[in-house]
């Protein structure tokens, strides 16, 4: 994308994403009803006020304007959310006056609003902040002034919302509802700092995994996050009760692991980092038109081009190559799924290019993009039925996982109708449960045993068998 690109929509430039009133009716007020009269609401990046005005509606109309003038207090960057959370306030009978004093336009990210650290009652902030990614204000000029944000204290975060939540840290802020990108559980480097800065000085009690549809204009994936401040600083596993909701509603408890770096979904992350293979097998991704160029010779190849999608399949292309590129493409028989398609037969996972393509390859003649498919090059160079062993691993012990974690070591792709929910493997975790495969490693007898495993699709012999044969390996290497 063109580094000077323009934002035209506010959403955009300013992060901001509306709360829907159901959000708070449903999933925040049952946890707060009962306390109303012992804090001052606040919410700094209020928008409309659908997070904390709907308190009103708990309070007898009578004492509405005193409880709002020592009780609530929204802030928001921009003037017409201003005006709007007014009027809304002026709808459950608060006096415009009276609402445009406690109704404030601020950045509070920039300029916190501590006065309300004095107002006698302990502060209770419910709040959906801004979600700006700091790649993406890099690469739009309109939102380049946010970089200062990330300056001094703030530096090494990488979204808005987390200078949110470190700045009522700062000001010792005991309770808070975030409304928050469910990175803030699963993601990677975008949210170690963070995790690891934050929850040594919060507990999360209870959080709402949504893997639906929440705002109108954005899909991104949201938590509810309830944080209460620890008596004692410290890094200790925090435990809580989730509820995901998507097609059906459950419950799953959480331990989060500082040694994780707190991060969710960590049963997929501990079998891969602990249980690589002594030998693991190297791996690279694409075919692209570069190589193809640099190689040209007498040899034809036929491929599919990753970049032109024609509605009913990819465009099919004849390239003619030397010996040696034809015989790599030729010998490395695999293509990686990164996404799902939204039927079980379409899962993430590894694929036969031959069986489901019909070719020899898939070329990148543009750029290439993680979540079309993706032509693997192992090495060592394995047969074709060692291969099939692998693509047959890879999928067992990647569907193992999914069950036990609820898919939630992958990131949750598009919300759609389909059966499942759909989701997103990263490459870097492809490469990965690729180099626990321990094949390198194994004597004729244990090579015969692990295939029998494989063909007999018992994941948890598998998983059980690479954890014996790998953590050994480890245990030797430290020796």
């Amino acid at each position: 994308m063109d580094r000077e690109t323009a934002i035209s929509d506010p959403r955009r430039l300013y992060g901001a994403h509306l709360t829907p009133t159901y959000v708070f009716r449903e999933f925040i007020l049952p946890e707060i009803r009962s306390h109303i009269y012992e804090y001052v609401w606040t919410d700094l990046f209020a928008g409309e006020g659908n997070l904390i005005l709907p308190i009103l509606e708990l309070v007898p109309p009578s004492e509405r304007v005193e409880f709002f003038r020592r009780h609530v207090f929204l802030f928001d960057i921009q003037r017409d959310m201003v005006e709007r959370a007014i009027q809304k306030a002026t709808g459950y009978g608060i006096p415009r006056e009276v609402a445009e004093r406690n109704i404030l336009q601020r950045d509070t990210i920039k300029d916190y609003p501590t006065f309300l650290l004095n107002l006698g009652l302990p502060v209770y902030h419910i709040t959906n902040p801004p979600y700006l990614y700091i790649g993406y204000i890099v690469k739009h000029k309109e939102a380049r002034k946010y970089l200062e944000y990330f300056r001094g204290k703030n530096e090494g975060y990488q979204d808005l919302y987390q200078l949110a939540m470190m700045n009522d840290l700062r000001h010792g802020i005991r309770r808070m509802i975030y409304v928050i990108p469910s990175n803030f559980l699963f993601g990677f480097s975008v949210s170690n700092k963070v995790r690891m800065d934050f929850l040594q000085h919060y507990t999360i009690r209870k959080a709402v995994i949504f893997e639906r549809e929440v705002f109108e204009h954005t899909g991104t994936n949201v938590v509810i996050c309830f944080f209460e401040r620890k008596e004692v600083p410290g890094h200790r596993p925090i435990s809580f009760e989730g509820i995901k909701i998507s097609k059906t509603v459950r419950k799953r408890a959480y331990t989060l692991d500082p040694k994780k770096y707190y991060r969710a979904g960590g049963p997929f992350e501990e079998f891969v980092e602990e249980f690589k293979a002594r030998n693991p097998l190297k791996v690279k991704y694409y075919l692209t038109l570069e190589e193809v160029e640099r190689n040209r010779g007498d040899f034809t190849l036929e491929v599919i081009d990753a970049n032109r999608f024609n509605g009913r399949g990819y465009e099919r292309m004849e390239v003619s190559v030397n010996e040696r590129l034809f015989k790599r493409v030729k010998s490395n028989v695999l293509f990686v799924r990164t996404v799902d398609t939204g039927s079980m037969d379409g899962r993430a996972g590894l694929y036969g290019i031959r069986e489901v393509f019909g070719v020899d390859g898939i070329l990148v003649t543009r750029s290439p993009y993680r979540t079309h498919p993706i032509h693997l090059f192992i090495e060592p160079p394995l047969s074709y039925e060692e291969q099939i062993l692998l693509k047959d691993y890879f999928n067992l012990v990647l569907e193992y996982f999914r069950r036990e974690t609820d898919s939630e070591f992958m990131t949750t792709y598009k919300y759609s109708k389909s059966e499942y929910t759909r989701k997103y493997l990263g490459l870097s975790q492809v490469k990965r449960l690729i180099q626990t495969f321990p094949w390198l490693d194994l004597t004729e007898e244990e090579r015969s045993h692990f295939r029998e495993l494989v063909r007999k699709g018992d994941a948890e012999g598998v998983v059980e068998f690479v954890r014996k044969k790998n953590g050994k390996r480890r245990l030797e290497l430290w020796r």
